[in-house]
């Protein structure tokens, strides 16, 4: 079991810059992949992007690339995901997730490869 803690949400003006935090407690294994995905209104969740904590090797989404960074503090257990140059369709909440297979990092990994789950931090980009 792992509890999931998000923060960091807000609104911000299009180009602007805002970083999550995902602090992770409880079962250290389950936690080996971490990733963020986000939820729009009326649209499904989509995996934004991950991170194995066993050799930080990261995965983003085509959209995000460039312009989105996941990386982790592993003394504080804690993700984050600093996103700059960020557009209106950024606009979403976005989940913090854990799950104990490595596999579940692999590119093309969708929500139901996750196991554990955060309670959502929302981010409103406005243009």
């Amino acid at each position: 079991q792992v509890q999931l803690v998000e923060s960091g949400g807000g609104s911000v003006q299009a180009g602007g810059s805002l970083r999550l935090s995902c602090a992770a407690s409880g079962d250290t294994y389950s936690s080996n992949c971490m990733g963020w995905f986000r939820q729009a209104p009326g649209k499904e969740r989509e995996g934004v992007a991950s991170i194995y904590t066993g050799g930080g090797i990261t995965s983003y989404a085509d959209s995000v690339k460039g312009r989105f960074t996941i990386s982790q503090d592993n003394a504080k257990r804690t993700v984050y995901l600093q996103m700059n140059s960020l557009k209106p369709e950024d606009t979403a909440i976005y989940y913090c997730a854990a799950d104990p297979f490595p596999h579940s990092c692999l590119p093309g990994s969708t929500d139901s490869d996750f196991g554990y789950w955060g309670q959502g931090t929302q981010v409103t980009v406005s243009s």
